[in-house]
């Protein structure tokens, strides 16, 4: 059994994978979880010394517990593509494994660029990721499409260098990925029995304003924080609308106090 072995989910990840898998040299083995790209990235991903192990695509929680079922290593570390892991963060990483073995996870804090600048405030730091894992000890709740979560049998730590996110390159990169969560947060609203009052479209972004830039000192970030923001606000106000044209399509489905 290997002591530590990196998995990186990719699904048509050539521009990142080949970087990535660099940047794990240092573990005892690197898989990349393939859901059947159609572009390089298998390929590539071989030619830097990862082995391939296709599996269909059914939610990110059951991809990374779908990897760790089948992968024997007393620990896991999970790594998106569009992640880098710093000489500094895999030596702590090393250590804590060997020096802390009562933990069974580990939170680790991650540098966000986004529009080619870190992003130190505005809610996107520390952003501490569940990632290093115990095989024996967690599991991936499969009930999450997104934002997945390991529950865990036993304490977990925090980790103190950081991994490096590449997060959103351009403006229409940021569109679609937060278009997505905005559907997938307020389906967990409706989900709830929450209903959207007929101000909260307005009500709800100018809250989130304040909370980004001035409660999570966004205005520490220069424009990118104002920006950043706003655009968040926007998808705010966006997923009470969308909560609202769910009740107004599923009206059928229950009815419950309102909220928000």
């Amino acid at each position: 059994m290997k002591e530590l072995v990196a998995v990186v989910l990719t699904l048509d990840e050539e521009k990142h994978i080949a970087d990535c898998v660099q940047s794990l040299t240092w573990c005892d083995a690197v898989v990349v979880w393939d859901s059947f790209s159609t572009d390089h990235t298998c390929q590539m991903a071989q030619e830097k010394g990862a082995l391939v192990v296709q599996h269909p695509f059914r939610g990110y929680g059951s991809q990374r517990q779908a990897a760790m079922d089948a992968i024997s290593a007393e620990w896991i570390l999970f790594v998106d593509a569009d992640e880098r892991v710093p000489p500094a963060l895999a030596q702590e990483i090393r250590t804590v494994i060997r020096e802390q073995p009562d933990v069974v996870g580990w939170w680790i804090p991650r540098h966000n660029y986004i529009f080619g600048k870190v992003i130190l405030h505005t809610g996107w730091y520390p952003d501490y990721q569940l990632r290093l894992v115990r095989p024996n000890r967690g599991r991936w709740d499969p009930g999450r499409e997104v934002h997945e979560l390991a529950v865990l049998d036993g304490p977990a730590g925090h980790l103190q260098n950081v991994l490096i996110h590449y997060n959103y390159d351009s403006l229409q990169q940021f569109h679609a990925k937060q278009t997505k969560y905005t559907a997938y947060d307020a389906e967990i609203l409706f989900k709830r029995g929450q209903r959207a009052k007929v101000w909260s479209p307005i009500s709800m972004p100018i809250r989130h304003f304040k909370w980004r830039y001035v409660d999570l000192a966004g205005y520490r970030d220069g424009w990118h924080g104002l920006w950043l923001s706003l655009l968040m606000s926007y998808y705010e106000g966006l997923k009470y609308m969308v909560l609202a044209d769910l009740w107004r399509t599923r009206q059928g489905h229950r009815s419950s106090p309102e909220d928000g």
